[in-house]
Protein backbone atom coordinates (compact mmCIF):
# COMPACT_ATOMS: atom_id res chain seq x y z
CA UNK A 1 0.00 0.00 0.00
CA UNK A 2 0.91 3.41 -0.85
CA UNK A 3 2.39 5.34 2.50
CA UNK A 4 0.04 7.70 4.05
CA UNK A 5 0.35 11.50 2.67
CA UNK A 6 2.19 13.94 5.18
CA UNK A 7 -0.22 17.01 6.41
CA UNK A 8 -0.35 19.58 3.90
CA UNK A 9 0.39 21.89 6.34
CA UNK A 10 4.31 20.31 6.18
CA UNK A 11 6.58 21.65 3.25
CA UNK A 12 7.06 19.42 0.20
CA UNK A 13 10.73 18.15 -0.04
CA UNK A 14 11.81 18.08 -3.83
CA UNK A 15 14.31 16.27 -4.80
CA UNK A 16 18.29 17.21 -5.09
CA UNK A 17 18.49 15.37 -8.81
CA UNK A 18 20.96 16.18 -11.67
CA UNK A 19 17.94 16.35 -13.87
CA UNK A 20 15.51 19.01 -15.23
CA UNK A 21 13.12 19.50 -12.34
CA UNK A 22 10.24 17.04 -13.65
CA UNK A 23 9.66 16.11 -10.17
CA UNK A 24 6.71 17.74 -8.27
CA UNK A 25 7.25 20.44 -10.88
CA UNK A 26 4.36 22.47 -12.88
CA UNK A 27 4.59 20.46 -15.75
CA UNK A 28 1.00 19.49 -16.83
CA UNK A 29 2.19 15.74 -17.16
CA UNK A 30 2.73 15.84 -13.30
CA UNK A 31 -1.14 15.85 -12.17
CA UNK A 32 -0.34 13.02 -9.07
CA UNK A 33 2.60 11.82 -7.27
CA UNK A 34 1.91 8.24 -8.08
CA UNK A 35 3.42 8.64 -11.50
CA UNK A 36 5.64 5.15 -12.58
CA UNK A 37 9.08 5.77 -14.49
CA UNK A 38 9.96 2.95 -16.58
CA UNK A 39 12.55 1.95 -18.71
CA UNK A 40 14.76 -0.86 -20.30
CA UNK A 41 18.18 -2.48 -20.39
CA UNK A 42 20.08 -4.78 -22.95
CA UNK A 43 17.99 -3.85 -26.45
CA UNK A 44 20.89 -4.25 -28.70
CA UNK A 45 23.42 -7.01 -27.29
CA UNK A 46 23.76 -10.19 -29.11
CA UNK A 47 23.14 -12.25 -25.61
CA UNK A 48 21.26 -12.51 -22.45
CA UNK A 49 17.41 -11.47 -21.53
CA UNK A 50 16.00 -7.82 -21.84
CA UNK A 51 15.39 -6.26 -18.54
CA UNK A 52 13.08 -3.40 -17.56
CA UNK A 53 12.21 -1.60 -14.46
CA UNK A 54 9.52 0.31 -13.03
CA UNK A 55 9.65 3.04 -10.27
CA UNK A 56 7.31 5.33 -8.03
CA UNK A 57 9.33 7.53 -6.13
CA UNK A 58 8.66 9.05 -2.90
CA UNK A 59 8.18 12.92 -3.13
CA UNK A 60 8.95 13.29 0.46
CA UNK A 61 12.12 11.23 0.58
CA UNK A 62 14.80 12.17 -2.61
CA UNK A 63 17.40 10.40 -3.97
CA UNK A 64 20.47 12.60 -4.70
CA UNK A 65 22.08 12.02 -8.16
CA UNK A 66 19.45 10.45 -10.00
CA UNK A 67 20.52 10.86 -13.73
CA UNK A 68 20.33 8.98 -17.03
CA UNK A 69 22.03 5.66 -15.75
CA UNK A 70 24.24 5.73 -19.16
CA UNK A 71 25.53 8.85 -17.50
CA UNK A 72 26.56 7.12 -14.38
CA UNK A 73 29.72 5.40 -13.34
CA UNK A 74 28.86 1.55 -12.90
CA UNK A 75 30.17 2.55 -8.86
CA UNK A 76 27.63 5.30 -8.50
CA UNK A 77 24.71 3.20 -10.39
CA UNK A 78 25.63 0.78 -7.73
CA UNK A 79 25.34 3.26 -5.00
CA UNK A 80 21.89 4.37 -6.13
CA UNK A 81 20.22 1.33 -7.13
CA UNK A 82 19.65 0.12 -2.97
CA UNK A 83 18.69 3.62 -2.29
CA UNK A 84 15.97 3.65 -4.77
CA UNK A 85 14.88 0.41 -3.62
CA UNK A 86 14.51 1.62 -0.06
CA UNK A 87 12.82 5.07 -0.84
CA UNK A 88 10.73 4.97 -3.94
CA UNK A 89 6.84 4.10 -2.56
CA UNK A 90 7.45 0.73 -5.62
CA UNK A 91 9.71 -1.07 -7.71
CA UNK A 92 9.83 -3.28 -10.19
CA UNK A 93 12.01 -5.23 -11.91
CA UNK A 94 10.91 -7.85 -14.60
CA UNK A 95 12.64 -9.43 -17.60
CA UNK A 96 11.77 -11.13 -21.35
CA UNK A 97 14.62 -14.38 -22.04
CA UNK A 98 16.60 -14.76 -25.36
CA UNK A 99 13.55 -17.02 -26.04
CA UNK A 100 10.93 -14.21 -25.87
CA UNK A 101 13.12 -12.08 -27.67
CA UNK A 102 13.39 -14.18 -30.41
CA UNK A 103 9.94 -15.88 -30.97
CA UNK A 104 8.55 -11.91 -30.47
CA UNK A 105 11.16 -9.32 -31.48
CA UNK A 106 13.38 -7.43 -29.61
CA UNK A 107 10.46 -4.36 -30.04
CA UNK A 108 8.04 -6.88 -28.69
CA UNK A 109 9.73 -8.56 -25.93
CA UNK A 110 11.08 -5.39 -24.49
CA UNK A 111 7.39 -4.00 -24.20
CA UNK A 112 6.71 -7.34 -22.53
CA UNK A 113 9.37 -6.58 -20.04
CA UNK A 114 7.93 -2.92 -19.22
CA UNK A 115 4.66 -4.23 -19.04
CA UNK A 116 5.55 -7.01 -16.29
CA UNK A 117 7.51 -4.22 -14.16
CA UNK A 118 4.37 -2.09 -14.21
CA UNK A 119 1.95 -4.92 -13.04
CA UNK A 120 4.59 -5.96 -10.11
CA UNK A 121 4.34 -2.88 -8.77
CA UNK A 122 2.66 -3.16 -5.47
CA UNK A 123 1.37 0.59 -5.52
CA UNK A 124 -0.84 0.93 -8.51
CA UNK A 125 0.58 4.07 -10.13
CA UNK A 126 -2.04 7.09 -11.74
CA UNK A 127 0.47 7.81 -14.96
CA UNK A 128 2.90 5.92 -16.46
CA UNK A 129 5.82 7.78 -18.14
CA UNK A 130 7.79 5.90 -20.30
CA UNK A 131 11.25 6.53 -22.09
CA UNK A 132 11.52 6.01 -25.84
CA UNK A 133 9.00 6.81 -28.53
CA UNK A 134 6.29 4.69 -27.79
CA UNK A 135 4.54 2.48 -24.53
CA UNK A 136 3.23 -1.01 -24.28
CA UNK A 137 -0.03 -1.44 -24.71
CA UNK A 138 -3.00 -1.82 -22.12
CA UNK A 139 -1.04 -1.19 -19.05
CA UNK A 140 -3.00 -0.40 -16.29
CA UNK A 141 -2.86 3.23 -15.99
CA UNK A 142 -2.43 6.73 -18.54
CA UNK A 143 0.25 6.28 -20.48
CA UNK A 144 2.72 8.52 -21.95
CA UNK A 145 6.05 8.40 -23.75
CA UNK A 146 9.23 11.15 -23.25
CA UNK A 147 12.05 10.56 -25.50
CA UNK A 148 14.82 10.89 -23.43
CA UNK A 149 13.48 10.14 -20.68
CA UNK A 150 16.11 9.11 -18.65
CA UNK A 151 17.51 12.63 -18.63
CA UNK A 152 13.57 14.52 -18.20
CA UNK A 153 12.11 12.40 -15.38
CA UNK A 154 14.22 11.29 -11.85
CA UNK A 155 11.46 8.15 -12.11
CA UNK A 156 12.45 7.26 -15.41
CA UNK A 157 16.14 7.81 -14.39
CA UNK A 158 15.77 5.63 -11.25
CA UNK A 159 13.86 3.01 -13.59
CA UNK A 160 17.09 3.27 -15.81
CA UNK A 161 19.47 2.77 -12.96
CA UNK A 162 17.61 -0.64 -11.55
CA UNK A 163 17.28 -2.33 -14.74
CA UNK A 164 20.80 -1.14 -15.89
CA UNK A 165 22.26 -2.41 -12.30
CA UNK A 166 19.89 -5.56 -12.05
CA UNK A 167 21.47 -6.68 -16.19
CA UNK A 168 24.45 -6.34 -15.21
CA UNK A 169 24.45 -8.48 -11.97
CA UNK A 170 22.92 -10.95 -14.43
CA UNK A 171 26.06 -10.82 -17.09
CA UNK A 172 28.00 -11.50 -14.56
CA UNK A 173 26.60 -14.77 -13.51
CA UNK A 174 26.32 -15.74 -17.38
CA UNK A 175 30.09 -14.74 -17.45
CA UNK A 176 30.28 -17.67 -15.05
CA UNK A 177 28.00 -19.85 -16.26
CA UNK A 178 29.54 -19.56 -19.73
CA UNK A 179 33.64 -19.25 -19.37
CA UNK A 180 35.51 -17.51 -21.98
CA UNK A 181 32.95 -15.53 -23.86
CA UNK A 182 33.44 -11.83 -21.48
CA UNK A 183 29.33 -11.52 -20.54
CA UNK A 184 30.54 -9.54 -17.75
CA UNK A 185 32.80 -7.03 -19.46
CA UNK A 186 30.97 -6.62 -22.59
CA UNK A 187 27.34 -7.39 -21.56
CA UNK A 188 26.39 -9.57 -24.30
CA UNK A 189 27.05 -6.49 -26.92
CA UNK A 190 28.92 -7.44 -30.11
CA UNK A 191 32.50 -6.42 -29.09
CA UNK A 192 34.61 -7.96 -31.30
CA UNK A 193 35.83 -9.98 -28.39
CA UNK A 194 32.30 -11.18 -28.16
CA UNK A 195 32.11 -12.31 -31.74
CA UNK A 196 35.70 -14.19 -31.39
CA UNK A 197 34.44 -15.82 -29.18
CA UNK A 198 31.24 -17.23 -30.40
CA UNK A 199 33.10 -18.36 -33.35
CA UNK A 200 35.51 -19.99 -31.27
CA UNK A 201 33.04 -21.34 -28.57
CA UNK A 202 29.82 -21.39 -30.28
CA UNK A 203 26.79 -20.61 -29.67
CA UNK A 204 25.31 -20.64 -25.95
CA UNK A 205 21.31 -20.93 -24.87
CA UNK A 206 21.81 -17.22 -24.16
CA UNK A 207 22.68 -15.79 -27.38
CA UNK A 208 19.99 -14.58 -29.68
CA UNK A 209 19.50 -16.28 -33.11
CA UNK A 210 17.59 -13.96 -35.01
CA UNK A 211 20.46 -11.28 -33.95
CA UNK A 212 23.08 -10.77 -36.63
CA UNK A 213 25.76 -11.93 -36.75
CA UNK A 214 24.22 -15.05 -34.25
CA UNK A 215 21.69 -15.64 -37.01
CA UNK A 216 24.28 -16.20 -39.99
CA UNK A 217 26.04 -18.33 -37.68
CA UNK A 218 23.17 -20.45 -36.83
CA UNK A 219 22.70 -20.60 -40.89
CA UNK A 220 25.96 -21.54 -41.36
CA UNK A 221 26.12 -24.26 -38.58
CA UNK A 222 22.96 -25.57 -40.02
CA UNK A 223 24.09 -25.76 -43.49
Amino acid sequence: MARAKKAETEPKLLPSTDLPNLFGSDDPLWTTDLVAGVDEAGRGPLAGPVCAAAVILDPNQPIEGLNDSKKLTAKKREALAPLIKARALAWCIAWADVSEIDSLNILQATMLAMTRAVEGLQVKPELILVDGNRTPKNLPAPASAVVKGDAKVAAIAAASILAKTARDAKMVALDAAYPGYGFAKHAGYGTAQHIEAIRTLGITPEHRRTFEPVKSMVKKDES
